[in-house]
């Protein structure tokens, strides 16, 4: 079952961006970090920097896909009690200011299913959540998930990466709502600098393999305005950056300072999507 997202704030944003011939940018936050009322301060600086997708990260503790960036952030969170209700709260914070901003959770199954999936779902969508990406989601063992989404009008974010094989990467694609998230690398999230030329072909692929059905945003490593210029023009139709803005709020001690940071990199980083 493929979920049908008839107005959902994800096909609206990529439709308005498309007319304007833009592609968009995503950005990561982990929720929680450095401390919930930062986290907030932090999506607003992005948003109105420029950020036009945001995804909120529920922190874990075994985050596979994490690089060593995120994990910290992560357990930094979770060690000052960050909970998944508390990642919700800033949800519907962040929807009551932004009311058209596409909110997207990326977390873990388990998160889910401890909660109970469909109660969470609803609970999600209540708290303005316009879908998932959960990394450890198995499309054969995705059908009630992707089943209660659809009720919901909830985007399924699946994952795909450079070594999928062909038919599993149009099974995944026919699973998927909102966008596929490309994976540009072997292995997981973390800063680099620079791309090889096989992440140049799988976008490619992906693209193709997508066709017009669904935008393809390419994830991992994306920290500058050529890596944008890379992926975009590998026929990306959008960028995720996550580690990249979780090493700006590390590195900045005082809060002034880094959310003065995160505005001056998101701008550059949006302009470079235009």
């Amino acid at each position: 079952m493929k979920v049908t997202l008839k107005n959902n704030r994800l096909n609206k944003k990529f439709d308005e961006l498309s007319k304007k011939n833009e592609h968009a940018l995503i950005c990561y936050v982990v929720a929680g970090y450095p401390d919930v009322t930062t986290t907030e301060d932090i999506i607003s600086s992005l948003v109105l920097s420029g950020a036009d997708i945001i995804e909120i990260g529920i922190p874990f503790s075994d985050p596979i896909a994490d690089g060593s960036v995120i994990q910290e952030a992560s357990h930094q969170a979770l060690l000052s009690g960050i909970t998944p209700e508390k990642c919700l709260n800033i949800s519907q914070k962040i929807r009551s200011k932004f009311p058209d901003l596409p909110i997207l959770i990326m977390t873990y199954s388990n998160i889910l299913l401890k909660a109970g999936f469909k109660n969470f779902m609803r609970r999600s969508k209540l708290s303005g959540v316009d879908g998932f990406i959960l990394p450890d989601m198995a499309i054969e063992e995705s059908c009630c998930y992707v089943e209660q989404a659809s009720r919901l009008g909830l985007a399924t974010v699946f994952l795909v990466s450079p070594n999928t094989p062909q038919n599993r990467l149009k099974a995944i694609i026919n699973k998927c709502s909102g966008f596929v998230y490309a994976v540009s690398v072997y292995g997981i999230t973390g800063l680099r600098e620079s791309f090889e030329e096989y992440t140049l072909d799988a976008i490619k692929d992906i693209k193709q393999a997508a066709g017009s059905k669904i935008p393809v945003a390419v994830g991992f490593g994306i920290s500058s305005t050529s890596h944008i210029k890379f992926m975009v023009d590998a026929g990306a139709d959008a960028v995720i950056i996550g580690s990249a803005i979780i090493t700006r709020i590390k590195s900045n001690v005082n809060k002034k300072k880094m959310l003065q940071d995160l505005r001056s990199y998101t701008l550059n980083m949006k302009r470079a999507c235009k």
